[in-house]
């Protein structure tokens, strides 16, 4: 038996079952033992998977664009930072800070990353050495005082800890919270009644699931939502991820729900085994981004899909800039799995937020926005 599983079940005899919430935060985040936070973690092609950085190096550059269409949005100012978080291996910033070196934006930019892993971040900061004096590392951003820039993420949202419901075949049962318990030395799942928290979630959202439906509710993007516009002064929040909106996410034909598993390429729906040797994962419902971001007075700009995206925010041009009129077959196959609908071009998603006093408009979703949606 693992030691983290030996936690999970210690935790468990001494204060009887803990939601899937908690199993899922123990399974990725425990200290020293969690997904994330051991030593051996490994983000990437050698990996359980990667995201869109891995996969071309354009992804940065077209990062680095749009944090020059913000830099000008806000008047330009002296100081612009931009704060990521989940920043992986480090290839995004390396890639986004490669291809604005030079231009105006550049000596006016402070980046930081927020990193718990010390490992991971030792793994950063050797990637990342030309421009050791460009960026700061952090383990939270409690330790930042309220900025001026842009708060960006990449596939962080879907790997926050989900709270687990279903529908009983049984009409008397009516919906529960599933719950993780032992049978001597196994895991296994018991419904338990549904909690206050995500009962509200469901009527949030005028969610209405059917008998034998399983879902997720994820009620930590709130928290962090709070906890990012509370460092925000004036700005942006980026997020991409891959995900729907709410009338999507919980469709009848996605009865089953999001939830996957990764462990060494290869995609599973077992969250009790391999624990703390495999990914867990669940779609972003982005229209709780959207509702929550808006009563704290974020303005959603815009919301599509990353390859309506990158194409609406000129990644023709910066092929061009980049590599002349002849790039490689091999490239341009790559940056297909960007921008295809076969590849990350449909399934990852791209929003941004606004704190301050006007309502921009962005590139980037000149083509397509599909904020009606949410």
């Amino acid at each position: 038996m693992s030691p983290l599983k030996e936690k999970i079940i210690e935790r468990i005899e001494s204060e009887g079952p803990i939601n899937f919430e908690t199993f899922m935060e123990m399974a990725l985040y425990y200290p020293g033992l969690g997904y994330y936070t051991k030593d051996s973690t490994k983000i990437g092609r050698a990996g359980d998977f990667y995201t869109s950085p891995h996969l071309h190096s354009i992804f940065g550059a077209m990062i680095g664009r749009q944090m020059e269409e913000m830099w000008t949005i806000i008047g330009n100012p002296d100081i612009f930072h931009v704060v990521e978080m989940g920043a992986g291996m480090g290839y995004l910033a390396k890639d986004m800070l490669e291809y604005l070196e030079g231009k105006k934006i550049f000596k006016h930019l402070k980046y930081t990353i927020v990193e718990v892993n010390p490992t991971v971040r030792a793994k950063q900061q050797e990637l990342l050495s030309e421009f050791k004096d460009n960026i700061k590392w952090i383990f939270s951003i409690d330790e930042i005082e309220p900025v001026t820039g842009c708060f960006l993420s990449n596939e962080l949202l879907d790997a926050f800890p989900v709270r687990l419901i279903e529908v009983s075949n049984n009409p008397d049962n009516g919906l529960k919270e599933i719950y993780v318990s032992i049978d001597g030395d196994d895991l296994v799942e018991i419904k338990m009644p549904c909690s206050a928290e995500v009962k509200t979630y469901l009527n949030e959202f005028d969610i209405k699931l059917p008998e034998g439906y399983k879902t997720e509710v994820n009620l930590k993007i709130k928290d962090w939502l709070i906890e990012v516009t509370n460092k925000l002064l004036e700005g942006f929040i980026l997020t991409i991820d891959y995900g729907y909106p709410a009338q999507d996410y919980y469709s009848e034909d996605r009865n089953r729900g999001t939830l996957l598993c990764y462990y060494q390429h290869q995609i599973n729906e077992n969250p009790y085994q391999n624990i703390g040797e495999q990914d867990l994962t669940a779609h972003v419902n982005f229209s709780s981004l959207k509702k929550w971001g808006d009563e704290l007075g974020l303005k959603s700009l815009g919301f599509c899909s990353q390859g309506t995206y990158l194409v609406s925010l000129g990644i023709g041009e910066i092929i061009k800039e980049l590599y002349g009129d002849s790039p490689d077959v091999f490239d341009v196959a790559k940056i297909k799995g960007l921008i295809m609908p076969q590849g990350m071009g449909e399934s990852h998603k791209v929003m941004i937020q606004y704190k301050g006093k006007t309502e921009p408009g962005l590139r980037g979703f000149s083509f397509r926005n599909q904020l009606k949606y949410l």
